[in-house]
Formats: C-alpha cells, structure tokens, sequence
C-alpha cells in the first residue's frame, strides 16, 4: 500500500489486490457493502494518519477509483460533500469508470460460479465446467472434436438454449489435459453465468453421462 500527501487537505493511496488479499476482503464485498466500506476506509485512514489530521476531522469524505492494481482512495477533509457520496468518482466519467469496473467484477464472479474444482478424499480432482451455446449446431461440432480422457458429459436444455456440462477428473491439480479439453470446450461454446445448481434443478437432461459420445454417435 502506497500513500501520497497531494495537500494539506487530501491523501492519495494505492490499495493494491494483494493489500485487499491481506485483509480478506474482495473488491465485491467492498461493493457490496456500505458499512464494510466505511469500516475499512476508516481502517486505511487510521494507518495512514499518523499525525491525526484527519482522523479528528468530522468533514472526512473518501473517493475511490478502480484501476489495473486494485484502488486508487482519496481521502479529503474540509470538503462540502455529503456522507453518502462515500464512493463517488471526482467527477461524471470516473462515476463510469467505477460503475463499470463493479459490472466487471459481478460478471467475473458470476462466471467462476460456472467453473468450479474440487477434490475427494483420495486427493482425486473433480473439475465442473459449464458450456454454453448460441446454436445447437456447434454443440454438434464440439462433439467432433473433443473425445474426453477422464470425464462425464451432460447435455441441458434451459430457457431455450443448450448448456453442456462437463465433469472433468484428474489426479493431478494442474492437468494439462484437462486445461486442454475445456479450452475447446470454449471453442465452440461460451462461458456462462448459469451455474451447475441451477442447471440441475430447473434444466432439462437432454443427454446424460455420455453426450458428446452419444451425439457423435447420432448426428455423423
């Protein structure tokens, strides 16, 4: 965390991700959260304020602003802002900015949900990889070329559009074939923010356990 004096009036600090991972906070639950985000502004202001200049200030606002590293925090005192403005850009294009950069951490989070691992008790790794696609044709197509090493494929219909489901298994954490086969998953298909949960309860099973076998099987 860096910390830059502008004026006698404002404090500059760089938050990076690392910074936020130390403190195990997410950018989301920032977000997320207005007395989480003042909590923890006041805590970055505590340890930047060591001569208490603004600590004992009532009038203390805090402006944030994404950018590649993680945060960009401005902390001002004897300005007429109101408390509620908490985390406003200084101005209409970093109120985009900001509005964006939380639509693009919902949207990452919401795809990670689709493309998940976990491990059983024997250290065995199970990989869940939700596909999703524009047509059934490149489904089909997918079919061609991918033949499965170790895994199960499930074919969902749901709100119209078809979603595979691929369960990949591996002894290894970081299996290179694996990374391999989800990579032309993605090919043919597109990330998802439709989750296995929710593909279970609400989806239709089309082709179950073998549906990349069972269509290259029908559709020749």
């Amino acid at each position: 965390m860096e910390m830059e004096r502008i004026n006698e009036n404002t404090i500059r600090v760089l938050i990076g991700t690392e910074d936020l991972d130390k403190r195990g906070i997410t950018v989301l639950d920032l977000l997320g959260n207005h007395k989480q985000i003042e909590s923890f502004f006041y805590s970055i202001l505590e340890e930047v304020d060591k001569d208490h200049q603004f600590q004992n200030n009532d009038a203390v606002t805090f402006q944030v602003l994404p950018n590649q590293n993680g945060l960009e925090l401005f902390i001002s005192k004897d300005v007429d802002l109101d408390k509620d403005d908490l985390i406003l850009g200084p101005d209409d294009e970093h109120k985009d900015s900001v509005s964006k950069f939380i639509d693009e951490q919902r949207e990452a989070a919401e795809l990670k949900k689709s493309d998940t691992s976990e491990a059983d008790e024997f250290g065995h790794q199970k990989r869940t990889v939700i596909v999703e696609f524009n047509d059934f044709e490149n489904f089909i197509e997918l079919a061609k070329a991918l033949r499965l090493e170790n895994g199960t494929s499930d074919l969902y219909l749901y709100k119209g559009n078809y979603y595979l489901r691929l369960q990949l298994f591996s002894n290894d954490p970081v299996d290179i074939v694996v990374a391999d086969e989800i990579a032309i998953a993605y090919e043919y298909g597109n990330k998802t923010r439709v989750t296995n949960d929710v593909l279970t309860e609400y989806g239709d099973l089309v082709m179950e356990n073998s549906a990349l076998e069972l269509s290259r099987y029908y559709f020749k």
